[in-house]
């Protein structure tokens, strides 16, 4: 094991490999969302409002009602009130 100023080689050189590993695993899941999105659109749906559902979703319920009270209230004061 080789130390320098208190850094081992091998555990270090494991860290960086995992970290790139994970990097891999990461793109590769992001090709395999953009292939989701693709084909909701080849069905009709609007992937922007999929990606809008998907953080509402995420939201607890009182995060989310606040969100929609403060939109409400800002397109109000623009006058585009339902």
């Amino acid at each position: 094991m080789t130390k320098t100023g208190g850094v081992t080689g091998a555990q270090l050189k494991s860290i960086i490999e995992r970290i790139e590993r994970l990097e891999e695993e990461r793109k590769e899941l992001g090709a395999d969302v953009r292939e989701i999105y693709a084909e909701a659109k080849g069905n009709g749906y609007d992937p922007k409002i999929l990606r809008m559902i998907i953080r509402l979703r995420k939201m607890n319920a009182s995060d989310r009602a606040e969100q929609e009270a403060l939109l409400e209230t800002y397109k109000s004061a623009i006058g585009m009130a339902d």
